[in-house]
């Protein structure tokens, strides 16, 4: 539909909005990434079209899924505390999380990281340095858009 919507004076491009239906939420995505300024540039990228939730660690990233309920977490493999597998691993025990789709954005990228990562649950995994297009088909494939 190429309607546009207009909400205080600006205008919303479909494409750009959660749907053309106002009643829908956004897509919650959690990013758990303890470098910021990637952490900053990959959620102000994704708060375009999300709803997101940044924390800088794996028990952080807990504390936070439990709380919100995302539909993605975006890990690193490597930050402090609880490393990005293991975190992948305990998001899915959580209540209402057993789906969660995961995506490993992580410097680790040997096949054995790759295979760890996917053994831990993930659908997805982007090596840094990253393109991101990239990250964002991946996001998209993970949500099943």
């Amino acid at each position: 539909m190429s309607r546009k919507r207009e909400a205080r004076g600006v205008v919303l491009l479909p494409s750009l909005s959660a749907g053309s239906d106002e009643s829908n939420a956004k897509k919650r995505i959690l990013i758990a990434e303890d470098d910021d300024a990637i952490g900053t540039m990959v959620a102000k990228i994704l708060e375009v079209r999300y709803e997101v939730h940044r924390c800088r660690s794996g028990t952080e990233a807990l504390a936070v899924a439990d709380r919100v309920k995302p539909q993605l977490a975006l890990l690193d493999v490597m930050m402090p505390g609880l490393d990005g597998y293991t975190t992948a691993q305990r998001l899915k025990l959580l209540p209402g999380l057993k789906n969660i789709a995961i995506v490993f954005l992580t410097a680790k990228s040997g096949p054995m990281d790759v295979v760890k990562g996917i053994q831990s649950g993930a659908r997805f995994y982007v090596s840094k340095p990253f393109k991101m297009d990239e990250l964002m088909t991946k996001v998209r494939k993970a949500l099943g858009e």
